[in-house]
């Protein structure tokens, strides 16, 4: 086991083949993710908190500290949960920028979570007091132990980015408290999982055993249908099968994928193979049959949940933003267990189409739910609280705004994705501007910097800046870059797919240059996807492609023309294609009647860009002429 007290990061597995580095280890310095972290610290992270002020839900913490009568609680049951996870982001902003006004504030944010503990240290502001429903009476929607996860990521986020602190007291006492009321003899569990990795974070940071222990009895209680019956049946609350039975993730979207990554972090630091085998078999089939192009976890509104196998319309596409979060929180606890980059190839699909989908340029409206086709113009938000979570515009706050401060969490965090390392040196599995520096597990020092134009350009430069003996450098060339370059020492070989290993005695200032095919391309659905089939997309680098209409073309009428090959033009494309007229008859069934358009130019744009510019209709996946 290695020693991981010291890395600043949202998961730091005390056993595994990668090492992830901290925030303090690598910094992000310029390019696509640096503007984002910006606009996260400078405007994210204030719009988030200005709203949860405002509308009762920080509040609610110092009600119910003072206890007097029967105030009317603000928000949703698990709005806790929103204000730990903004208290996390600001922890890991903090840390990257030592923001004074971020760091007064989460200590005002801590006191009033220390005011409204119980004794016991049971923590909510939803139940347990006189005026309120009493605690744990509803586990599958109380969202009581999902929100004490969330304390203790923020605790964790904290704690290892500003040292021990009456945060990590407040999340201990907390801790403490779940374990007396649901360890051995308890049959109970959350309807929403959170609270498995979150216990498993806190073991890793404190060494408690306890925490583990905890985490694993949740996991194994998972899936015997001890929660009640639903109309959407025991598999919203992943609560249907065993975790180790499974063959695939199913129900809830973000519920399935927040268990497998408690499940994961369990099976590493218990050293249990046969779970993490079952996870990762389960998370493969989940990617390779019901997850969108794009990355996009969940293709049903009503219950925000995987549909059975190739199950994925485009134009119903949920694809929530926490989904996408998710994702690449379990890519990247696989990619430490395994060491398999194609779990890195993972996130970097899903940062650049959902993650960077989701979020405004301002950082102060978002998309919940990111669908893959918009037939009519996306309609305009005012400056209020969003019912709904789809057909509109990104809006600067819902109802049940998860997925704003999950956005933050990870953009604040996200040097950590970046790079790892090995017995041997650093692997380089996300691609942008940084700066990298650590020690090896022999305690050598060694550093890297990066400069690249990713995802708009192909290139990459990897500079050393710290070296001594022998050590290696490896890259992951991803699986749509078939003709990449290698130029190392001015020698250029092609290099195929995969891991990239330089093992060499590096010298200061020597470089090696990475050169990958950023050439658009025509991708085919599976033809068991019934909803797109006939039509095909386009991607350029790992950026998938979109058409989108400001009111210029009907694309309900757009036939894209397969005989030629898609050009690139900036970092989109542009492809032939026509828009047919079609002729309106007394029944929409017999043989097609349309008018053949005539064959034009048709610009594709990045779709994380897609309803920037105002409503639109937009749509990924394109009718074949």
């Amino acid at each position: 086991m290695r020693n991981t007290q010291s890395i600043r990061g949202p998961v730091v597995p005390s056993r595994g083949p990668l090492r992830p580095l901290g925030t303090d280890e690598v910094r992000i310095t310029g390019g696509f993710w640096a503007k984002r972290q910006q606009v996260n610290g400078e405007a994210t992270l204030g719009h988030a908190l200005a709203w949860m002020d405002e509308l009762g839900w920080t509040g609610n913490f110092t009600t119910v500290a003072n206890g007097a009568g029967s105030p009317v609680r603000k928000g949703r049951e698990f709005s806790d949960s929103e204000v730990y996870k903004i208290v996390e982001a600001m922890s890991w902003e903090h840390g990257r920028s030592a923001n004074d006004d971020l760091n007064a504030r989460i200590d005002a944010l801590t006191s009033t979570f220390a005011a409204a503990q119980a004794g016991d240290g049971y923590l909510s502001t939803a139940f347990g007091r006189d005026w309120q429903r009493p605690r744990y009476h509803d586990l599958a929607w109380g969202h009581e132990l999902y929100c004490v996860g969330h304390l203790l990521q923020a605790a964790v986020a904290r704690t290892r980015t500003a040292g021990d602190g009456p945060l990590l007291d407040v999340a201990r006492r907390a801790a403490d408290h779940v374990c007396e009321v649901f360890g051995p003899g308890s049959t109970g569990v959350c309807g929403h999982p959170e609270i498995e990795t979150a216990l498993v974070e806190l073991a890793r940071l404190t060494g408690e055993q306890r925490y583990l222990d905890q985490a694993a009895l949740f996991v194994d209680r998972r899936g015997h249908r001890s929660l009640p019956a639903h109309e959407f049946g025991w598999s919203y609350f992943s609560d249907d099968v065993p975790v180790r039975k499974a063959t695939v993730l199913r129900g809830h979207a973000v519920r399935a994928l927040y268990l497998a990554c408690g499940a994961v972090d369990v099976a590493v630091e218990t050293g249990d193979d046969d779970l993490l085998d079952a996870v990762a078999a389960q998370f493969d089939r989940t990617w390779a049959r019901r997850t969108h192009i794009t990355g996009g976890m969940g293709s049903r509104h009503q219950d925000e949940a995987f549909g059975d196998d190739f199950v994925l319309p485009a134009d119903r596409a949920y694809a929530e933003t926490c989904a996408g979060v998710a994702t690449v929180m379990l890519a990247q606890r696989l990619l430490l267990a395994t060491g398999d980059s194609r779990y890195a190839g993972i996130t970097d699909r899903v940062l650049h189409n959902v993650i960077a989908t989701a979020i405004g340029d301002d950082g102060r409206s978002f998309f919940y739910a990111n669908t893959l086709h918009q037939r009519t113009p996306a309609r305009p938000n005012d400056d209020g609280e969003r019912l709904d979570v789809g057909g509109g515009l990104r809006a600067p706050w819902f109802e049940v705004s998860c997925c704003l401060p999950n956005i933050a969490r990870l953009l604040a965090s996200l040097s950590s994705y970046l790079v790892t390392a090995d017995d041997t040196g650093l692997r380089l599995h996300q691609y942008a501007d940084c700066d990298v520096e650590t020690r090896l597990a022999d305690g050598r020092p060694v550093g890297i910097e990066v400069r690249t134009s990713y995802p708009e350009g192909g290139d990459v430069a990897v500079r050393v800046t710290r070296s001594g003996a022998p050590w290696s450098i490896t890259l992951r060339v991803p699986d749509w870059a078939t003709g990449a370059v290698l130029d190392v020492d001015h020698q250029r070989h092609p290099v195929a797919p995969g891991d990239v290993v330089l093992t060499r005695e590096w010298a200061v200032g020597q470089e090696i240059r990475l050169e990958l095919p950023m050439r658009p391309r025509f991708i085919r659905p599976d033809p068991r996807i019934d909803a797109v089939r006939g039509c095909v997309a386009v991607e350029r680098g790992p950026l998938v492609l979109c058409a989108e209409s400001l009111g210029e073309n009907d694309l309900d009428a757009l036939r894209v023309c397969t005989g030629h090959d898609p050009e690139q033009t900036g970092d989109g494309a542009v492809v032939r294609a026509r828009f047919d007229a079609a002729l309106d008859s007394s029944w929409p069934y017999g043989e097609p009647s349309a008018r053949p358009g005539t064959p034009v130019p048709l610009h594709l744009t990045p779709y994380h860009r897609w309803a920037r510019r105002g409503p639109s209709t937009m749509r990924v996946w394109l009718p074949t002429a």
